[in-house]
């Protein structure tokens, strides 16, 4: 799944995103495949993107990496000419027609019903939306409860500069829309924090929880009780007090390794939560930052290579080749 983070402060925009790759097997079990692929990439001089979720599409019915296509998406004539948010419309109407979710999705009620009758589950409702699949079911013990199915994802999570100097954020989801994060022209969406991925470390960090805790009886009584705004505003109390607009880029890099590095090493030591276990460790490997800024365009700080024991090849240069005679 891995984890991506941008930081926009007023010096410049960070990029930063991990290099786990993770699949499903035949038997629909996850599975780590590598620690070396690539989640961040330039698409011109001033837009950056970073992806999680699904790692793989077909094409002539062989699955190819997604990194692939967004190579291809850049080899287009016009994109150093567009602006982040066309950048992020482009990308989201390309994945959006290349994956089959909307297939996958008609399939999920009687995945979801076999899978609660195997449990012994008494199914009270399946009702598929736009892009999820919610049900109501008792279980074994007689208990009832919601439940919400999901295609897997993919997360797209571009920013940059525009041509015009402004400054742009936006989140890509596929099923989903696209949803604008930041924007330097917009009163109190200036600066921030934006993240994709396995969020729920970092969530709890800076917000004070992450989303799962809607499933929890008492907070599902509160909001039927007080309304989903009000238990929203509560919450956010909890949320850490971080003055983005004062940070240095080597306070936002600090900011966005270190979230990457704890989600890691926080996955390392557990299995999921107690009312969701057996969590995948999907954030690993080394961590690709970038930095953008309005006079430099996208600046790579730390990029990793292809290697042979000691010995590193960058593609972005040209070989040194030595003559022999």
């Amino acid at each position: 799944m891995s984890l991506a983070i941008n930081t926009t402060i007023a010096e410049g925009i960070v990029l930063a995103a991990d290099s786990r790759q993770s699949y499903r097997n035949r038997k629909g079990m996850a599975r780590i495949g590598s620690d070396n692929a690539s989640k961040l990439f330039q698409l011109n001089k001033r837009v950056g993107v970073a992806m999680t979720g699904l790692a793989f599409l077909p094409e002539g019915g062989v699955p190819k990496n997604i990194s692939k296509f967004i190579e291809e998406f850049k080899g287009e004539a016009d994109v150093e000419n567009l602006d982040v948010r066309d950048v992020a419309e482009k990308l989201h109407y390309l994945f959006d027609k290349r994956y089959d979710w909307r297939e996958q999705l008609e399939k999920l009620p009687e995945k979801i019903k076999t899978d609660l009758q195997r449990q012994g589950c008494e199914i009270l409702e399946i009702k598929q939306e736009q892009y999820v699949v919610r049900f109501k079911f008792k279980d074994a013990k007689g208990n009832f409860q919601d439940g919400v199915g999901e295609v897997d994802a993919i997360n797209l999570l571009v920013a940059g500069y525009n041509r015009d100097r402004s400054h742009e954020v936006y989140i890509c989801y596929i099923p989903g829309e696209v949803q604008k994060k930041r924007d330097s022209k917009e009163k109190g969406k200036e600066y921030g924090a934006s993240w994709i991925g396995q969020i729920d470390v970092l969530s709890r960090i800076v917000l004070g929880f992450d989303g799962r805790i809607r499933n929890i009886k008492f907070v599902d009584e509160a909001t039927q009780k007080l309304g989903q705004e009000e238990i929203n505003k509560q919450l956010r109390n909890l949320q850490y007090v971080i003055q983005w607009g004062t940070m240095t880029l080597q306070d936002a890099i600090d900011f966005c390794t270190l979230m990457i590095q704890t989600t890691s090493a926080i996955q390392r030591f557990s299995d999921g939560i107690a009312a969701d276990p057996g969590d995948m460790p999907g954030v690993g490997g080394s961590i690709d930052v970038a930095v953008i800024t309005p006079d430099k365009g996208l600046v790579w700080v730390n990029k990793k290579k292809l290697k042979v024991g000691e010995n590193e090849i960058d593609l972005d240069k040209e070989p040194n080749l030595k003559r022999v005679e």
